[in-house]
């Protein structure tokens, strides 16, 4: 099963004449992931991939039955582009774009909710479902394999290591998504770890924290607070970080005590949840964990 996408899924890419549009748009065919449509405007009646091409999501929705957008157009961009997939009756959204104005990705989430759909990001590499062949996003297709683990990262290039490490262990992965590397998110740990806790084929949890905010903190609280039925295991990116220091992404900064790598180490094992000292040994306290 896996969660949020899988094989009914079917994709409109919204920006699918833009080079990175287009780019990563033949890599999910190529994964198996059913785009339905793109849309551009003005350019509405060709076709990208052998994938047609409308002016809105709207008639995407209406001519191919979409029910999943990703976004790949410019940040100024962005909210009109989200709130245009809301009101077309898009359900999941994946977010690409990184640099949108707070301000935006806030109206945009509030929105989604009223609407009761889902929004992946902003600034994330997405999401895939190697068990329904389902990619949503822009992460590399043979990092991922078959498997029971769920993976939920705020930091894509992490999120490829520690999947492709998992894969060589023979585990793969149930589902695995990036949360997204900006200051607001339309997911947290929290709601993604409600969803795998209900998940059959989810047999394991595996968060990629990094330095800045309270997401890790409130997903210890909330591991505690209900005595999560299945393995967590974590890793916090930037136990070096100066404070005040801004770390590759918006919403990794250091504010005195608050969103220290420590405080989020401490809060895990506090828990009960295990840390990973490196990425690598994620896969081998996973091992360990769930051997026989």
């Amino acid at each position: 099963m896996g969660i949020i996408v899988g094989k009914d899924t079917r994709v409109v890419v919204q920006g699918i004449t833009g080079r990175e549009g287009s780019f990563h748009t033949e890599l999910m065919l190529k994964y198996g992931t059913k785009i339905v449509a793109g849309t551009s405007p003005a350019k509405g009646g060709t076709t990208i991939q052998g994938i047609p091409v409308y002016d809105t999501v709207e008639e995407a929705v209406q001519k191919e039955k979409a029910n999943t957008s990703i976004i790949f157009v410019p940040a100024a961009f962005a909210k009109d582009a989200i709130l245009e997939a809301l009101d077309a009756g898009i359900k999941t959204i994946v977010v690409i774009t990184e640099g949108i104005p707070v301000k935006d990705t806030i109206e945009c989430i509030a929105k989604a909710k009223m609407e009761n759909a889902t929004i992946i990001g902003p600034n994330t590499p997405g999401i895939i479902n190697p068990n329904e062949k389902v990619k949503v996003g822009i992460m590399p297709n043979h990092m991922f394999s078959l498997g029971i683990i769920g993976i939920a990262s705020r930091s894509g290039t992490l999120t490829y290591e520690v999947a492709w490490e998992i894969s060589k262990i023979g585990f793969g992965q149930s589902t695995c998504l990036g949360l997204g590397g900006d200051p607001v998110t339309g997911l947290n740990f929290v709601e993604v770890l409600e969803m795998f806790k209900d998940d059959k084929e989810t047999r394991a949890v595996v968060l990629i924290g990094e330095i800045g905010g309270n997401a890790e903190e409130l997903a210890a609280k909330y591991v505690e607070e209900v005595k999560y039925p299945k393995p967590v295991v974590a890793y916090v990116a930037g136990r070096t970080a100066p404070p005040g220091k801004r770390m590759g992404h918006a919403g990794a900064i250091i504010m005195g005590r608050v969103g220290t790598a420590q405080t989020k180490i401490e809060a895990f094992k506090a828990a009960g949840v295990s840390v990973a000292e490196t990425p690598f040994d994620i896969a081998k306290i996973l091992k360990e964990k769930l051997k026989g």
